[in-house]
């Protein structure tokens, strides 16, 4: 799930004071460091997933919904591999990531993918849904 999804669950509205969501993301929801979340801040401020008007941050949420479909994939296939193998979000993510090395940068969901296969599992589902531009 998306930061600010996670941050909007939180405090039930689209709306928040910059320090509020950096809070929010650091201290609350502890997903990043206050650096990296007042990076983030900036960074999406930049992509268009949060408007600032008057010193409020309004999450767009159209944009956040077309971010974070290819998330859902992601979320969908990590979810599917990790029950299948009986390893935590967390294991598998670290597995992963030494299993990427092999590939060098490629896309995550791919990667995921390819992890499933070498593991024997039956990723068949998710081959058409990948987007091998």
């Amino acid at each position: 799930m998306h930061p600010l999804r996670k941050a909007i669950s939180v405090k039930g509205s689209r709306e928040f004071s910059r320090n509020e969501l950096v809070g929010l993301l650091a201290f609350t929801l502890r997903i990043m460091s206050v650096k990296e979340a007042k990076e983030s801040v900036d960074a999406w401020i930049k992509q268009g997933l949060i408007e600032e008007r008057e010193g409020v941050l309004l999450v767009k949420e159209e944009a956040l919904d077309e971010t974070t479909k290819g998330e859902d994939l992601f979320g969908e296939m990590a979810q599917f591999v990790s029950s299948s193998l009986g390893l935590g979000r967390d294991e598998l993510m670290t597995e992963l990531e030494e299993f990427s090395k092999r590939y060098g940068n490629l896309d995550r969901k791919l990667v995921l993918y390819l992890f499933g296969l070498d593991r024997g599992l039956d990723m068949s589902k998710f081959r058409d849904r990948l987007s091998l531009e």
